[in-house]
């Protein structure tokens, strides 16, 4: 059997994998994305983006479609509570989570992999991985017909049970599940008048919203539900049963479209990189599924390996550059376990549990409290250390400060008078030097590796922020996140 050799295959088709497979091709590397289901899954798990993977999004100038087909919300929640995150104080142009199907965003992740060239194949289940030194040799099945591939890296983004994952003998660790919840998605005869209905009191808590025109989706909590093995199946009457107890009524629930039970294993990959295997999204991190974070982080880490990866397979950066994805993913992979973890406790129905929750519900009252918590929430407070690469030269000391913080789109005003926005230069996932002052100091000297990988820009930027004020360049990673900074 002749083999394919391919730069990098990516296992799993979900939005993790699809958006690793973009970045990938935009930057010219051969990807072949591997999925095991033959179509497109149904029942969305995640239904909002939030405000950083919009920017990640806007990062690529991919984020009009998705806007166009989601739907803005100013808020989210934290376990539930009645006080909800006002996303409106986060400093990005998104101050909203948009609320877009899980199926909407593959099917528009997966138009624009395949614009980008990308070899989508279904129907593919990895069975069998060997590595060496060189490459990764995958084998399965495939429409009923045995397959085989070799791949300069693999990268595993095929779910919590990843195949991947095991293989290459990563260990997963955490805690099982010792709560379960139900999910539906049902027409609702009388919904509620209010969009998001929310109930929490002693028979348990509910959150209502819906999903699409004619459907919602039902969250149910029910102490006494809450022991029911994961895998026992959810019927309508059981959810009707637990609505109708929390909420007085079922609200004239029929036609169930998705019905689902869901725990609270919490499990974190011991490493996120085996020799020439890595791994991102639920294959690397599971946890309770509070607020569609799941699917969010692993956007994020799809954005941060995917020009790590690129860089290293064009010969633009030495493949220790690699090490920095568990370095860097790794952490925030524990802080979305341990707030979930939080959320999971305040999922709690006792007198002494809703006495907690209207605690924290009056604490996040508080603005600087409730914006330090949605930024947590939503990806936006994630810092990362210097990336040990060959610097950019500059007489003087870098500005330290700065270093591995996200920029948000900010708008810069060019030499002839025009305006753009900061993203808009970083489209085609190159570094961005930018340039803040003329004649201020020796200018940032790039070697030609940097050069090949860097666009330079002169611009000042539009909006007075005190940080920025003193600056004389900025390098930002491919990512949005600050490289490195220079004083005048």
């Amino acid at each position: 059997m002749m083999m394919d050799v391919i730069d990098v295959a990516v296992v799993g088709g979900g939005p993790t994998g699809l958006m690793l497979a973009c970045e990938l091709a935009l930057a010219g590397i051969s990807v072949r994305v591997l999925e095991r289901r033959v179509e497109p899954v149904q029942q969305a798990r995640a239904l909002t983006l939030h405000p950083r993977s919009l920017e990640v999004l806007a990062l690529r100038g991919w984020e009009g479609p998705f806007l166009e087909r989601g739907r803005p919300l100013p808020t989210a929640h934290f376990a539930m509570l009645d006080t909800r995150l006002d996303l409106s104080a986060l400093d990005t142009t998104f101050k909203f989570t948009l609320f877009i199907s899980q199926t909407v965003t593959e099917q528009l992740l997966e138009e624009r992999a395949r614009q980008l060239g990308v070899d989508v194949r279904r129907g593919c289940e990895v069975r069998e991985l060997r590595q060496d030194a060189d490459g990764v040799e995958l084998a399965g099945t495939a429409g009923g017909e045995s397959f085989r591939c070799r791949a300069r890296y693999v990268v595993g983004a095929d779910g919590a049970r990843s195949i991947v994952r095991q293989l290459a003998g990563i260990a997963f660790v955490g805690t099982d599940t010792t709560i379960t919840a139900m999910l539906g998605d049902v027409v609702l005869a009388e919904p509620p008048a209010t969009p998001v209905l929310s109930v929490a009191h002693l028979r348990g808590g509910l959150m209502l919203v819906p999903r699409s025109p004619g459907i919602h989706r039902v969250l149910v909590v029910d102490p006494e539900r809450m022991q029911a093995p994961v895998k026992e199946s959810v019927t309508l009457d059981e959810l009707r049963r637990s609505v109708t107890k929390i909420a007085g009524t079922d609200f004239g629930m029929r036609e169930p479209q998705w019905l689902s039970r869901f725990g609270n294993e919490t499990r974190l990959a011991e490493n996120y990189m085996a020799g020439r295997v890595l791994l991102a999204g639920d294959a690397a991190h599971i946890h309770f599924p509070a607020g569609g974070q799941g699917l969010n982080v692993g956007l994020h880490d799809a954005m941060n390996l995917g020009w790590k990866l690129a860089g290293v397979l064009r010969d633009q950066a030495p493949p220790s550059l690699l090490e920095s994805y568990h370095r860097e993913r790794h952490p925030v992979g524990h802080t979305l376990l341990h707030n979930t973890e939080a959320q999971t406790a305040l999922i709690s129905f006792t007198p002494s549990g809703l006495a907690l929750r209207d605690l924290m519900s009056d604490i996040l009252k508080n603005p600087d409290l409730n914006r330090s918590l949605a930024e947590r929430i939503t990806g936006m407070d994630v810092r990362y250390p210097e990336l040990e690469l060959p610097a950019p030269r500059r007489e003087g000391e870098p500005v330290k400060t700065l270093t591995g913080k996200r920029l948000p789109d900010l708008e810069l005003r060019l030499p002839d008078g025009a305006t753009r926005r900061l993203y808009s230069f970083m489209r085609d996932g190159k570094w961005l030097l930018l340039r803040l002052r003329e004649g201020n100091g020796a200018p940032v000297q790039l070697d030609r590796g940097w050069m090949r990988w860097t666009n330079v820009v002169q611009a000042r930027v539009g909006d007075d922020r005190e940080e920025l004020r003193e600056l004389s360049a900025l390098l930002l990673r491919p990512d949005g996140h600050v490289g490195q900074a220079w004083a005048r």
